[in-house]
């Protein structure tokens, strides 16, 4: 196997990734490849708290702004897209960070989805007729029962993914779980992906920045950034775009269908259930190498352990 070593900065929201990243930037030559399936939408700033101009102007930033809010992109095209641009990264001279916190990126990435079936049409339409009729919290409820690690970590409304880990369930009689942890077929070509994970030793202050962040993101324009998305009128609360958090409370509210207090204790909650869902995928990474992103130190302690991981 090869023994290149690209490190891999992992974490919940607000967790500190960004400001790990770019102290990280300032002192090397380095190019961030995002792992965050909401940054890749253009048109959604502020709900994804993506980095600012001056932030991206730092360092060259991969895989943002890349597709349509009303396109979907893949934990399989994420795969396809990050060992491309690893090796483009390389070859320039410059080191390649991976920074983000959608896990099932990261699991792609380091133990490849080659053995998942692909995408069945006929029960694709068969779940969503069930879920029409009983909703997809009766799905997430289902699916706990056959495959509890993955139900852990989705939401019960989150129609996407509860759709693909029954569907996978179904078209091969195993959890999703379950294939995720298979071995990975050697790849002569591929480096060696090291976890850095920033964990809170206690989770209160982690709550806490993200409710700080949410109010800073409603003050910043949220509700008028969600407004300027629904006048498109090419897209619907259902898509996965409109579904990431923040977004999906926000329309509530201009529905009207939830006042204004309310959206925001949806929204930060939302966030919150996100975070754990996060940390219990970060949790089942057993080679992670843990930074507490609620210490005094924490993005001095991140960057020691990204020079670790590349061997500076």
């Amino acid at each position: 196997m090869s023994t290149r070593r690209i490190a891999c900065l992992l974490g919940p929201t607000a967790s500190g990734k960004t400001a790990a990243a770019l102290a990280f930037a300032q002192r090397q030559p380095v190019e961030i490849i995002s792992v965050d399936s909401a940054l890749v939408y253009r048109g959604m700033d502020i709900g994804t708290a993506k980095p600012t101009q001056e932030e991206l102007a730092l360092a060259p930033h991969h895989l943002i702004d890349i597709i349509d809010p009303t396109e979907s992109y893949s934990a399989a095209q994420f795969r396809t897209d990050a060992l491309k641009l690893v090796a483009e990264i390389e070859s320039r001279g410059r080191i390649p960070l991976l920074v983000g916190g959608t896990m099932l990126y990261y699991m792609a990435l380091t133990r490849g989805l080659n053995d998942l079936p692909e995408a069945n049409p006929e029960m694709r339409a068969e779940l969503d007729a069930q879920a029409a009729r009983d909703g997809w919290p009766a799905l997430h409820a289902r699916l706990a029962l056959i495959d509890s690690e993955t139900a852990a970590r989705l939401a019960p409304n989150d129609s996407q993914r509860i759709q693909r880990a029954l569907e996978v369930f179904m078209l091969t009689g195993r959890p999703l779980s379950a294939i995720l942890k298979d071995p990975k077929k050697s790849q002569e070509s591929e480096p060696e992906f090291v976890p850095i994970a920033l964990e809170p030793s206690d989770r209160s202050v982690l709550h806490g920045r993200i409710e700080k962040r949410f109010d800073q993101m409603l003050k910043a324009g949220l509700i008028e950034e969600v407004e300027s998305l629904r006048a498109r009128g090419d897209l619907t609360p259902t898509m996965p775009s409109m579904r990431c958090v923040g977004y999906r409370q926000v329309w509530e509210y201009l529905d009207r269908t939830i006042d204004y207090a309310t959206m925001r204790d949806k929204g930060v909650f939302a966030t919150r259930q996100l975070c754990k869902r996060q940390l219990t995928w970060l949790r089942s990474i057993e080679d992670r190498r843990i930074v507490d992103c609620t210490g005094e130190n924490a993005t001095e302690a991140a960057l020691v352990e990204i020079k670790r991981a590349v061997q500076m």
